[in-house]
């Protein structure tokens, strides 16, 4: 199938990251190249767009829908945890705009193979690189019940959690779970349905899916990264589709823009601990006309902060060359 993939908030990204003809921008989670396709519109012929996914099906399909830009393209496979040696090896230094579209994207869901969907009978996988090794059919059959319920109870939120791991432990006993429809009704069968909750299964397999691509022990770190990477006046913009991305995204924000961290009862800052980022304004919300569009879009939360200290370099206030042609190795 056509890789789809409706691109959430559009203009506010743009806005956000106040795009710079000449610019360095990093799409980190490139997918099918939505938010990327628009930034490199805005860019001229001596701009470079980097686009970053770990998905090979994204990749394919972003390099064919971003072939017409005229600035500079250049797309990766990998995982954001990595930009600092995949910039490295770009022969890229500094960026002037970072953007993470977080989740699991439209495409993913609906490719029933993938086996990210209670909707679809499929495998039991959920892993957005294929490369990798663990799946969600080794985390349902082989982990021990404690470690379901804490997976489940941590990254799905879910108050059935010990009952939910229970049945799964008793069933596998028998014979593995292998597909996702297996997995939905057992679920169904042991968890009550709620008139306003949605599917049942939707947060175990939000946990699984979170569990078997390591999603949120990156992200904090990744994030770092790329305010590491920002110029002074370079902005990083982030997406996210749950309240667990979004206290992580929220938290690290509030580090990166704390300035003296010496105790309170020191009469003078001693630390010289510099904010590196300035948060700008809260949390945005798609408009309801989006939502109304597009269904998935309706839990997004935008962040948006800006670089206003470059520790390497111990400056707030950085010089390039406006006329530099960017060129990638």
């Amino acid at each position: 199938m056509d890789f789809e993939h409706k691109s959430v908030m559009p203009g506010e990204v743009l806005t956000a990251l106040d795009v710079k003809p000449v610019g360095i921008y990093l799409d980190c989670t490139l997918g099918g190249g939505g938010h990327a396709k628009l930034i490199g519109e805005r860019l001229s012929e001596r701009g470079l767009l980097i686009g970053l996914d770990q998905d090979d099906a994204a990749i394919k399909a972003a390099t064919e829908n971003l072939s017409g830009l005229t600035c500079a393209v250049r797309t990766v496979r990998g995982n954001f945890i990595d930009l600092d040696k995949i910039l490295d090896d770009l022969g890229i230094d500094k960026l002037d705009g970072v953007l993470f579209d977080l989740g699991v994207s439209s495409h993913q869901i609906d490719t029933a193979e993938r086996g990210f969907s209670y909707m679809h009978d499929a495998p039991l996988d959920m892993r957005m690189d294929r490369r990798r090794n663990l799946t969600a059919r080794d985390v349902i059959n082989g982990y021990e019940e404690t470690r379901l319920i804490k997976i489940f109870r941590e990254y799905g939120e879910e108050r059935f959690a010990k009952r939910i791991a229970a049945a799964i432990c008793r069933t596998r006993k028998i014979a593995p779970l292998e597909t996702t429809g297996e997995l939905a009704e057992l679920i169904e069968r042991t968890v009550p349905r709620t008139k306003h909750g949605g599917h049942p299964a939707k947060r175990v397999f939000q946990a699984i899916r979170i569990e078997v691509n390591g999603e949120l022990e990156i992200l904090s770190d990744a994030l770092r990264k790329a305010v590491g990477r920002l110029k002074i006046g370079g902005r990083v913009a982030v997406i996210t589709f749950h309240s667990l991305e979004d206290r992580i995204v929220k938290e690290t924000f509030k580090q990166l823009a704390q300035g003296c961290i010496c105790p309170k009862n020191f009469p003078v800052c001693v630390c010289n601990h510099k904010a590196e980022i300035k948060i700008l304004g809260k949390a945005q919300a798609p408009a309801p006309t989006e939502i109304e569009f597009n269904s998935r879009a309706n839990s997004a939360k935008l962040r948006v902060a800006e670089k206003i200290f470059d520790a390497r370099s111990n400056s707030r206030r950085e010089n390039h060359d406006e006329t530099k042609s960017y060129t990638v190795r």
